[in-house]
């Protein structure tokens, strides 16, 4: 059985975990969180009161974390004397972090990471929360041709389309580039509307319009 530790169990990092207990994977989890940590382990995942106990024989990490700041001090460490995953993971365990973040850190990461001899691969995810409980999710993964192939098994439980763009940090990038021509498109869409508007046009029927034709 695969073991995995899953860090960040928010809006998104709870229901992908869920899906990996679903698929037969032991998954230790923990968020700073207690009551996210306890909801999870009420539906078959295991509670751990620490990264480090969450760590404890695991074969995979998966991070869901909300920024840089946040990869950066799990992974590396907080320059408090608390010691990085990257120093705590056993040899050979496969490091997926699927947060949103800039590519810079998760080059970073990725370099502590080999200089430890461990595979890595930023994947952030598009789909929203929905698509991470229907297990639909798209990741798009940063790594080597090696850590994407292994991660690739992990991430299949999670989501439905699992593209390689690259080396580390290219996921991140790939990302940033969906997201702006989605903000365009959504741009775009708000000011069609507000012109309807402004020209007497209902935006319920103009929006069925749009969804139609457009």
């Amino acid at each position: 059985m695969t073991t995995i530790a899953f860090i960040g169990l928010g809006n998104m990092g709870a229901p992908m975990a869920l899906n990996l207990v679903k698929a037969g994977c032991r998954v230790q989890v923990f968020d700073l969180v207690k009551q996210s940590v306890e909801q999870l382990a009420s539906q078959g995942a295991v509670a751990a009161n620490s990264i480090e106990e969450a760590l404890s024989g695991a074969n995979a990490v998966v991070s869901m974390l909300p920024a840089g700041e946040h990869v950066r001090a799990v992974y590396l460490g907080d320059h408090q004397s608390n010691k990085g995953l990257i120093d705590a993971v056993a040899p050979n365990t496969l490091l997926i972090d699927s947060s949103t973040i800039d590519p810079d850190s998760a080059r970073l990461v990725a370099s502590h990471a080999q200089r430890k001899g461990l595979e890595f691969v930023d994947a952030p995810v598009s789909g929203g929360v929905a698509g991470a409980a229907a297990g639909t999710l798209t990741f798009i993964v940063g790594g080597s041709d090696k850590a994407f192939d292994k991660a690739e098994q992990v991430l299949k439980h999670m989501g439905k389309n699992i593209f390689h763009a690259g080396k580390a940090g290219d996921g991140q990038m790939g990302k940033i580039c969906n997201n702006l021509m989605l903000g365009i498109l959504m741009s775009g869409t708000c000011e069609a509307l507000n012109l309807g508007i402004e020209n007497g046009l209902d935006p319920n029927v103009l929006s069925q319009i749009m969804l139609q034709s457009s």
